[in-house]
């Protein structure tokens, strides 16, 4: 469309609005001169602006994942698991968008970066506060990285009830329980502060699900709700350690972990291994 019809055809809408005298705005709705205002480049380079525009737009997805999860967690202590559904199919489809941002940052040459590395000082990805929480709304917990966050009391404070928070798979194991699947009081009853460890009696109810799926239909397709999850997060650590790879190597990160050797072990880890498991007995 030209601009000129692009004019013609604004003009022919008579109920546009365009008096904001007294009414709210598109950009104060989304308070966007603070969020267009936060890009504040350090070494004035060029490509910091797509440095920081990839991490703050992955921090907004991590925001609405983090959302949604503990939606689902609440909806699943009511036993109401198509809404659980629900959330985590979102969670799934926001994975799939901070994975394609890799792409956009690999347009990062390892030159470009090291034109304005050193203006990050100590700063790292490392530290997200939010990737913290969403691992352990996922159930892996690490206590060691509280550390990082003692220079903000409120911050740390959010991080501790987080960690002592009962994650996602605790409620689906319950939610299992509750259906006349036999757990063991042991997992029922676990320390939800620890990392969760595989257990047979958590394994075989999974497969009495997908072996009886037209029975634990709900259950059955909250299970694959959860292996959706863990897949695309695995891939999102995929994407993040060879694009880190590519930029700066073997290189130590910029917050002192041994950057891609330490981004390889984390995708050993897991977080529903039964659901994985199952899938060499059915």
């Amino acid at each position: 469309m030209s601009k000129e019809n692009e004019i013609q055809a604004a003009a022919s809408e008579k109920s546009i609005h365009t008096d904001f005298t007294h009414r709210m705005t598109y950009g104060e709705y989304l308070q966007l001169d603070q969020i267009l205002s936060a890009q504040k480049r350090l070494s004035g380079h060029h490509d910091e602006m797509l440095f920081i525009i990839i991490h703050q737009v992955t921090e907004l997805w991590m925001k609405l994942i983090l959302h949604e999860i503990q939606a689902a967690i609440h909806s699943i202590k009511n036993d109401d698991l198509s809404t659980a559904q629900k959330r985590l199919a979102r969670v799934s489809k926001t994975q799939s968008q901070i994975i394609q941002a890799w792409d956009v940052l690999s347009t990062l040459t390892p030159s470009e970066y090291m034109e304005f590395r050193d203006s990050l000082g100590q700063a790292s990805g490392f530290q997200s506060y939010q990737y913290r929480m969403v691992e352990f709304a996922l159930g892996y917990k690490t206590p060691h990285v509280l550390k990082i966050y003692e220079k903000d009391e409120a911050l740390h404070q959010q991080l501790h009830e987080a960690y002592e928070a009962t994650s996602l798979y605790d409620v689906a194991i319950d939610a299992l329980a509750r259906s006349g699947l036999k757990i063991d009081k042991s997992v029922l009853n676990r320390d939800v502060t620890k990392p969760y460890s595989r257990n047979d009696s958590v394994q075989s109810a999974w497969m009495e699900v997908y072996k009886n799926h037209s029975t634990y239909w709900e259950l059955y397709e909250l299970a694959e709700k959860l292996v959706d999850i863990e897949d695309w997060f695995q891939q999102w650590r995929f994407r993040h350690m060879k694009t880190v790879e590519r930029i700066i190597g073997f290189k130590t990160g910029t917050g002192g972990s041994s950057g891609v050797g330490y981004l390889k072990k984390v995708l050993d880890q897991q977080f529903f291994p039964e659901l994985w498991e199952i899938r060499t007995h059915l």
